[in-house]
């Protein structure tokens, strides 16, 4: 399937995420982004478009260059994208076998760039009126990997397009921008193993879950109820790779579109902690349709069936939290239970958990949404979470180590204040504790780039002007010390 707008949004927000001094001058690509009917992966739309690079790097450190005959330069091998493309990487990968013979079963991304590119370069691409291409620029998306095998792999060049490669080392990259960020990598570290596995809901916020054959001691959780996927091969390019391999091959599945989610981290026989990159999609069928190859069977489950079932904590917390922020999809009128009921009745409140860190020098913590974020997009708030299956301050604790990785004890937090508040007419009433952890171990780290785009330490007294009104509400009488605050109710 060709490269959708929204794999390409995804991976550039993930890319500023963890470089957001580089947002001014990614604008052009940006603003391409944000207009509407136009295809920048089509290299026919000559207000930009999209191209992807390999750079490769062997185990003795050395990057990838090949000669592009067309402009003479030394360049990473790379190029523009083709209908048949499913992926950024995909494409990069691709035009690494034509150019070079390399095959992509030969390199695996680099661990921890399996989504986001090492670097985003924009670039001006002379006119050509042979061709009919007049003056455009390229935005070129440089993706990361490891050459894999110590033995030697065979080259074979396409002679009309490349008239060489080059084993460079790092500090002779030939693009300025590339060598700054290679030359901050570890090269001593290996690629990592890795897992993934997909998070699949339904219209009606149902979640698919399967039940795994019960082998003890051959399979990891025997006899319960998982998310499909498995552990990355050799051939797997990028972990959502590794998860569509999976669903292919466990049920025959095929989604459409695959959004990282997040990371879980599980626990295996032996004690030891699995990161597992989870992709979430959507899909309305009928399990009992799919050709399941492995484990008992498949079926939907409601968020609120899963205390009845043999299912690992962290599989259930995981679902709990994709529904609360991505409520089902429904036709018809609203359940009469959800809808807001007279002051006289009783209303389910939700619980959210805020993070109030404060350091030394009395400057707070506060982090930037991601603008595709479902409540206040583009705007600054505190760390924070909603309440699961668990008490307010596991929460905060499983919160601050999930979005930023800090490490916060239980003795160490301290409720400060809770603000009590309702937004739009028909929301549901909000009940808002914020802790103050008085000691804590780590600094900010983005965990979560679809979520956070960045953290920062401000001064209460020059607050960000987009920062959440409840959020403002809570810090300033956080530093008056008043325990309780209202916002949003009518008079």
């Amino acid at each position: 399937m060709p490269l959708s707008h929204h794999h390409i949004r995804t991976t550039v927000d993930a890319y500023l995420a963890r470089h957001p001094h580089e947002r001014e001058q990614l604008g052009v690509l940006l603003d391409a982004l944000d207009r509407t009917g136009e295809d920048i992966a089509s290299r026919s739309t000559f207000t930009g478009h999209v191209t992807c690079s390999a750079i490769v790097v062997d185990q003795l450190g050395r990057v990838l260059h090949v000669l592009h005959l067309a402009s003479g330069k030394v360049l990473a091998p790379g190029g523009h994208t083709e209908p048949t493309d499913d992926s950024l990487a995909a494409v990069a990968l691709r035009e690494l076998h034509e150019e070079t013979g390399i095959p992509p079963r030969a390199v695996t991304a680099w661990p921890g760039y399996e989504t986001v590119p090492l670097d985003i370069d924009i670039h001006d691409i002379d006119a050509h009126p042979g061709k009919g291409e007049p003056g455009h620029q390229h935005f070129a998306l440089r993706l990361l990997f490891r050459l894999h095998t110590s033995t030697e792999v065979p080259v074979v060049l396409q002679e009309d397009e490349v008239g060489g490669i080059e084993w460079r080392p790092v500090d002779r990259v030939t693009s300025p921008t590339l060598r700054e960020k290679l030359l901050k990598l570890p090269f001593q570290v290996e690629p990592e193993t890795a897992n993934a596995s997909a998070l699949i809901h339904n219209d009606r916020g149902e979640y698919l879950l399967h039940l795994r054959d019960y082998f003890p001691g051959q399979i990891w959780e025997p006899g319960m109820w998982s998310l499909l996927g498995g552990g990355r091969e050799p051939q797997d390019a990028t972990l959502e790779h590794t998860v569509r391999r999976e669903l292919a091959e466990e049920a025959g599945l095929d989604l459409t579109d695959l959004t990282p989610f997040g990371t879980e981290y599980a626990t295996d026989d032996a004690g030891a902690t699995v990161p597992i990159a989870i992709y979430a999609g959507r899909w309305n069928g009928d399990p009992r349709e799919l050709h399941l190859t492995e484990g008992v069977m498949l079926a939907w489950f409601a968020p609120s069936d899963l205390h009845r079932l043999r299912i690992a904590d962290t599989t259930s917390d995981l679902v709990r939290r994709h529904a609360a922020r991505n409520p089902a999809m429904r036709s018809g009128p609203e359940p009469e239970e959800e809808r807001l009921a007279s002051p006289h009745g009783t209303v389910p409140n939700i619980i959210g958990v805020h993070l109030y860190l404060e350091r030394p020098d009395g400057t707070v913590l506060l982090g930037l949404r991601h603008p595709n974020s479902a409540f206040a997009p583009s705007t600054w708030h505190v760390l924070a979470g909603h309440c699961e299956q668990e008490n307010a301050i596991a929460c905060l604790i499983r919160e601050a180590q999930e979005e930023a990785g800090l490490q916060i004890e239980r003795q160490d937090v301290e409720l400060v204040h809770v603000v009590h508040h309702i937004g739009k007419p028909r929301n549901p009433p909000r009940m808002g504790l914020f802790f103050r952890a008085r000691t804590w171990r780590g600094e900010p780290k983005l965990r979560e780039p679809d979520k956070c785009l960045q953290w920062r330490f401000w001064d209460p007294t020059a607050l960000p002007d987009d920062l959440v009104p409840y959020t403002r509400l809570a810090i300033a009488k956080i530093q008056s010390g008043e325990l309780y605050s209202e916002t949003g109710w009518p008079a």
